[in-house]
């Protein structure tokens, strides 16, 4: 056998249906959508979602839950990625983003308590939670709660 020899198995390539484009495609004059009705014009055919007068699913799924539009929300922080935080300078927002511990920039910073931290550090941040100002405190450290949340 030889590299001339390989060829794909019979029937794996089709070719592709290539309608409205004459009658030289085999698929000419109606292009493939009949004579007449609805199913032959353009933009005929069913709507997505649209089950022939069925009750759509859609509108058979019960409604739940609610969103609450003035949530706020916090790009987080875990204090064990503070344990790798080298020098003596402060922990700020900017810090942090420049660090890349912040994953969403535009949003307030809340520090979170999972993990350990050994060196006292000072943390500014617009929000802290209770384990983890108890932590930062307990290694030597300082809390900052600064505005603008």
């Amino acid at each position: 056998m030889n590299l001339h020899d390989l060829a794909p198995a019979r029937g794996a390539k089709k070719r592709r249906k290539r309608i409205g484009r004459g009658p030289g495609s085999g698929h000419g004059k109606t292009a493939t959508k009949g004579h007449k009705g609805l199913l032959a014009r353009s933009g005929g055919g069913k709507r997505p979602g649209f089950e022939g007068g069925q009750m759509p699913l859609v509108r058979r799924l019960p409604k739940f839950g609610f969103t609450n539009p003035f949530r706020k929300e916090y790009s987080v922080v875990n204090i064990k990625s503070l344990e790798r935080w080298v020098g003596n300078e402060p922990v700020t927002p900017q810090a942090m983003v420049d660090a890349g511990l912040v994953k969403r920039k535009k949003l307030p910073i809340k520090i979170l308590g999972n993990g350990e931290l050994q060196k006292p550090l000072v943390v500014q941040a617009h929000k802290f939670s209770k384990s983890a100002e108890a932590k930062i405190l307990a290694a030597g450290g300082r809390v900052e709660v600064i505005g603008g949340a």
